[in-house]
């Protein structure tokens, strides 16, 4: 990684972030991989598959605005704070359930949902509180280091989730996990952040939620690169929600053979990312953007109808560093030129195209692999990559023009 990226860890606050989000998130992967595998154990299904997606980021699809909004009026550690501690009771009363041998299905939507209700505070209160760890001048180097972090623990996660599972079950994952909560919550506590109190306004939070809406699509840039998040969000769904099947049924690898596919995405993840934060400024991300969209339709096709796991594995690599370094890149387009004011509400509106747009495309992923099969279903998300693609590529005047402005 460049050195604009190793630069922010002289920053106390974000060192303590760093490591407290490095032991949390690998918890997190860890629970994610486990619920899917317990869900497939439970039901056998793509469409429960699908549905437990779709609770899990409906929330996240619908509340995200609205905790845009109070990281724009709160104070944005707080909110993370009790985020991150709702998580961590959601994985204590998932864990009890599993171990416990008295889990059902209803009981792992319902807990998706309040996590996913988490998340939609959790988000873009940590992506807004970013330039409070760092300053505007580290602002680029902590986004790419915070997707290195994340795409490590994406790694460690799922590796350590499958041999867990396939040894001591998938209730020994939630309750790691929960315990993983601990260092981020101490971490945040630890800090010692000077937010600037929010500005009196006379508009009612309805009416500031729809000035952040306004913003975002009045400002061309900011809309192209929302739609492009969301479009590859959906294209990227049938892969992530069928994964549990490409890895039982048609490769028979089982639990741990999820668990290296996971990996595999979180390998190709870290060297997209690092080899992004090299770049140190925004000129040109717009052609990252475009030959990321078309890695993935490509890297999709080749996936869906790969005859062997280890071919699948290889993929799976190229299909992290393409969906992350897509993620990183209009991440950082998006924060480095918005407008201080609405940082809160616009990273609300990211967070709803990421993840948001999830439950939409995994509910979806899980009906139509029921008809078709999940090799075609995934090939479907292919296609879709390849239609972004076309899109950037036709946007790429506006794009240059942002990107151009805030090199």
């Amino acid at each position: 990684m460049g050195a604009n990226a190793f630069r922010v860890l002289r920053h106390r606050n974000f060192r303590l972030y760093a490591g407290g989000m490095a032991v949390s998130l690998a918890g997190t992967w860890m629970q994610q991989l486990a619920q899917s595998w317990l869900v497939y154990r439970l039901t056998h299904s793509e469409w429960m598959l699908g549905l437990t997606w779709f609770c899990a980021n409906l929330p996240v699809l619908l509340l995200s605005p609205i905790g845009g909004l109070a990281a724009d009026r709160m104070p944005r550690r707080r909110i993370v704070m009790l985020a991150q501690t709702a998580a961590m009771i959601q994985a204590v009363l998932l864990a009890v359930l599993t171990l416990t041998q008295t889990v059902q299905i209803w009981h792992v939507l319902v807990l998706a949902g309040i996590l996913g209700m988490a998340n939609a505070f959790d988000i873009p209160g940590r992506q807004a509180l970013f330039v409070h760890l760092v300053g505007k001048e580290d602002l680029l180097g902590a986004i790419s280091l915070n997707s290195a972090t994340f795409n490590s623990a994406r790694v460690v996660g799922p590796a350590i989730g499958g041999y867990m599972v396939a040894r001591f079950g998938e209730g020994f994952c939630f309750a790691l996990n929960a315990v993983s909560f601990l260092a981020v919550l101490g971490s945040l506590w630890l800090m010692d952040v000077r937010e600037p109190a929010a500005a009196d306004s006379p508009e009612s939070p309805l009416e500031r939620l729809r000035s952040g809406w306004r913003y975002a699509w009045n400002t061309p840039a900011v809309r192209t690169l929302l739609l492009i998040a969301g479009a590859v969000s959906l294209a990227t769904a049938p892969a992530s929600t069928l994964a549990p099947i490409f890895a039982d049924q048609i490769f028979h690898r089982g639990p741990e053979g999820l668990g290296l596919l996971s990996g595999a995405l979180g390998v190709g993840a870290i060297a997209g990312t690092l080899s992004l934060a090299r770049r140190g400024g925004t000129l040109g991300l717009n052609d990252v953007i475009l030959t990321s969209a078309l890695g993935l339709g490509i890297c999709f096709a080749v996936y869906a109808w790969s005859p062997s796991f280890h071919l699948s594995l290889l993929v799976m690599v190229l299909i992290g560093a393409s969906l992350f370094r897509q993620n990183a890149s209009a991440n950082t387009a998006i924060q480095a030129r918005i407008d201080d004011s609405y940082r809160g509400r616009v990273m609300g509106l990211y967070s709803m195209m990421v993840i948001g747009m999830l439950p939409l495309g995994s509910l979806g992923s899980g009906a139509l692999a029921e008809l078709v099969g999940s090799r075609w279903t995934t090939m479907v998300g292919g296609t879709m990559s390849l239609l972004t693609a076309l899109f950037v590529y036709s946007q790429r005047r506006v794009l240059q023009s942002w990107l151009g402005q805030s090199s």
